[in-house]
């Protein structure tokens, strides 16, 4: 039975009728929730539902499910993979305490590691409503999270990047030319990721090859990815692909997956196939998920919840998967959920806090559509904190302009300025190749190249592209 919470602020008494609402009320102000008529009445409302959350105990959120057990698969994945004993040393905190508690200088990398398997989505969505800016990124860069299969991500003063060399037709050239564009700037550790125009399987199938080609014949420590649909991905592995890594957007809500084709059971078929290949060298995660604020909003599959919090869910179901990589994609869904620079700077820093806080390799695509409020300078601002923060992977996209998804992200440029302004280093398998190529030299300080570099003359005729 629900139960239902109130709070008095400034002589007058606010009233909740239930967890879900109570969450809601207390979410920093985002367009999405206005558009699900769930946000907040006002600012006194916020503040006194915020209060009401930081009064409540922990516990709650295993007792009081905000969408019940049997109508919700994700549901039952939260409570049924909840570790009462991870969770034993923090359960008699409230929502407050487990604030404070987090931003102890005791409660370090391996404490936290140690209680992530007892901290539910909603408990992480639920204290990251009452934490600064500045809490999030503090709390965040204590968690650390390792995943691998040819290079080894997450190390602690590293940051890696995604190539996304996408092309408007899937040309080779135009991808071709990314591609080396990317490697040239030391990107690529991640994954070297292209999102496909065509759903055609043979279509497809050449593009997982060609990128197969390219790292096997320079011998890069570096996975691929072709983010087509789940279901194409497992075909294509039944007709012998190469694939390394399986893509797949998820949310945080049965109804919201179903509305991408996708369920529970389909995503361990999918991981099944990809671990009997054995492609990696290093590990064996070998899923990548990209999730988002609003994506269960857009499918009207949200249950009256508050985007943020379906967004936490979503990462129970990233984290029984094991991934090598997670990817909110913060601001690509649009101002209708994010309106402004500063609501997608927030929801940045809340998603990647509460997925390191659930033990997951976070990555973020710094990004916003070009009808939003926000600019560039609004994303330098975010992927600056981000990386701060201890973000795992950062976007690299030509120019940072996406000229296939139409959408503006993060370049190339601004993951080796990073790099350099905060002394972080690639995965350490990538920087001995790009050390090996005289991409950089052994303090991973770029050098400089010319057209007689083995990747420039010869990736071209590698792919029969001129």
């Amino acid at each position: 039975m629900a139960m239902s919470y109130r709070f008095s602020l400034g002589g007058q008494s606010h009233h909740f009728p239930d967890l879900k609402t109570l969450m809601a009320k207390a979410s920093p102000m985002r367009s999405g929730d206005y558009l699900a008529a769930i946000g907040a009445a006002n600012a006194t409302e916020r503040v006194a539902a915020q209060c009401c959350l930081a009064e409540l105990p922990l516990k709650t959120f295993v007792n009081e499910l905000i969408i019940p057990y049997e109508q919700d698969e994700v549901s039952r994945l939260i409570i049924d993979s909840h570790d009462p004993v991870a969770f034993a040393s923090i359960s008699q905190l409230t929502v407050g305490d487990f604030r404070n508690w987090l931003l102890l200088d005791s409660t370090d990398s391996a404490t936290l590691a140690a209680v992530a398997p007892g901290i539910t989505p909603e408990m992480a969505a639920a204290v990251s409503k009452i934490m600064r800016n500045q809490d999030l990124i503090v709390a965040a860069a204590k968690c650390k999270v390792t995943s691998a299969f040819r290079s080894t991500i997450g190390l602690p003063g590293h940051l890696s990047g995604r190539l996304q060399p996408n092309h408007p037709t899937d040309d080779l050239r135009g991808i071709a030319a990314s591609m080396l564009d990317g490697l040239l700037y030391g990107c690529g550790d991640a994954v070297i990721g292209v999102n496909p125009v065509s759903d055609s399987l043979p279509r497809l199938k050449a593009l997982y090859h060609m990128l197969d080609e390219v790292i096997s014949h320079y011998q890069i420590p570096t996975q691929s990815c072709v983010l087509t649909h789940v279901t194409n991905q497992i075909e294509l592995m039944n007709q012998g692909a190469p694939v390394d890594l399986v893509f797949q957007s998820i949310a945080g809500t049965q109804a919201a997956n179903s509305s991408f084709g996708i369920d529970l059971k389909l995503l361990a078929e999918a991981q099944e196939a990809a671990l009997a290949l054995k492609r990696g060298t290093v590990g064996e995660n070998v899923m990548y998920f990209e999730t988002g604020q609003g994506s269960a909003l857009s499918a009207n599959a949200h249950h009256g919840v508050d985007q943020q919090t379906c967004e936490a869910r979503a990462y129970a179901v990233a984290r029984r998967f094991k991934p090598l990589l997670v990817n909110t994609v913060v601001g690509f869904i649009g101002p209708e959920y994010l309106y402004d620079g500063k609501q997608i700077l927030r929801a940045g820093l809340e998603d990647h806090f509460c997925g390191k806080l659930l033990g997951l390799p976070m990555g973020c695509d710094v990004c916003y559509t070009n009808h939003a409020e926000a600019d560039q300078d609004d994303m330098d601002n975010l992927m600056i904190l981000l990386a701060n923060a201890g973000l795992t992977f950062l976007m690299g996209v030509p120019g940072g302009d996406d000229v296939m998804l139409s959408y503006q992200s993060t370049s190339f440029h601004d993951i080796l300025m990073l790099r350099q302004l905060l002394s972080l280093k690639p995965a350490p398998e990538f920087a001995l190749w790009l050390e090996k190529m005289q991409i950089s030299d052994h303090q991973g300080r770029p050098q400089s190249l010319d057209s007689n570099h083995s990747l420039v003359r010869e990736l071209p005729k590698l792919l029969n592209v001129s």
